[in-house]
């Protein structure tokens, strides 16, 4: 009886003893050395895993940038601080990149601003939502108003107000891209934190339709007046809808004036600086007056100019093409 129980024993000690050993030996042979500074770059870097630098994961990110040259400054969570100590450990200078925040290009989805073509009693989340007929608000470009973004935010940067509207907080936003990625609808654009203004939707619909679906009440209607207005042309047409190259927009504000619908958000709207001219400086070159985009500079050529602060919109214009830096915004 004995023997029954200690033979099943002994082979199965044995065979653990054995590939333990086997274990041992391989870990020996396949070891790979791992370079340091991926643990010291490891530590340093916030631990949020929010993919933002494009690979999975802070662990993935640090062997990228050891093993594979991957560039030290783009952990949006971390910021300038994360990319110091970086660029410390692997004895190289860097700088951290434009800060951008996230932002939602629609006004709806709240309670009082969704126009809803039926009640939606299945799975509550957005993903689930748009595939039913569509979603339920009438807009099929606007926010569907279930918070697939704000449970996706890791570092609590949206807020839900007493409207179940979703509203940004910058100070807190990393840009890490989360609920980029958790919107079904594509609502959502990571865009330079000093670009203040904003098309607020994202409908390309035409005309009268965007009115009639839009509870917000300011639809983009397709009609192109922005960007026939710009003086950049930092804004082009995608079908019916109006888009924003932020790399040439100067914040100007003009396509917020010009927008029949107030569907372009202007963050300075009426506290701009106004231009004016250092009289001793101006000689009279005329180039302000003919790069003003709503001809608010008049002079005879040779002769100090004049702004028109009724109708100067601060946009800086003037000010960056002038060759004398005779003009100053205040």
């Amino acid at each position: 009886m004995l023997e029954t129980i200690l033979v099943p024993i002994g082979v199965v000690g044995g065979l653990g003893l054995l590939y333990g050993l086997g274990l041992a030996v391989a870990s020996k042979k396949f070891h790979v050395e791992i370079d340091p500074r991926v643990e010291q770059i490891i530590g340093v870097l916030p631990g949020a895993n929010c993919g933002a630098c494009g690979k999975p994961g802070c662990a993935g990110y640090a062997e990228a940038i050891v093993n594979d040259g991957a560039p030290l400054n783009a952990c949006a969570p971390g910021g300038a601080d994360t990319v110091a100590l970086i660029a410390g450990i692997m004895g190289q200078t860097a700088t951290a990149g434009e800060r951008k925040v996230a932002y939602i290009h629609c006004a709806s989805g709240g309670k009082l601003t969704t126009k809803l073509k039926y009640e939606y009693q299945g799975i509550s989340t957005c993903k689930a939502a748009v595939n039913v007929s569509s979603g339920p608000n009438l807009c099929t470009y606007g926010c569907v108003g279930l918070n697939d973004c704000f449970d996706a935010c890791p570092f609590d940067a949206i807020i839900i107000d007493e409207n179940n509207q979703r509203i940004i907080d910058e100070a807190k936003c990393t840009a890490c891209g989360a609920c980029v990625r958790a919107c079904p609808r594509h609502l959502i654009e990571l865009i330079p934190e000093n670009k203040i203004v904003r098309i607020d939707c994202s409908s390309h619909d035409f005309g009268a339709v965007p009115k009639q679906v839009c509870g917000a009440g300011h639809p983009c209607i397709g009609c192109g007046i922005c960007a026939k207005n710009c003086p950049v042309d930092a804004i082009t047409m995608d079908g019916q809808l109006a888009v924003i190259d932020y790399e040439k927009c100067i914040n100007c504000g003009i396509c917020a004036t010009k927008c029949p619908t107030k569907a372009i958000e202007d963050a300075l709207k009426g506290m701009r600086k106004k231009a004016y001219i250092i009289d001793e400086k101006c000689i009279g070159c005329t180039i302000c007056a003919k790069k003003c985009p709503v001809g608010a500079i008049t002079g005879n050529l040779k002769e100090v100019h004049h702004i028109d602060q009724d109708k100067c919109l601060g946009c800086g214009i003037c000010q960056e093409k002038c060759p004398k830096n005779a003009i100053e915004m205040r």
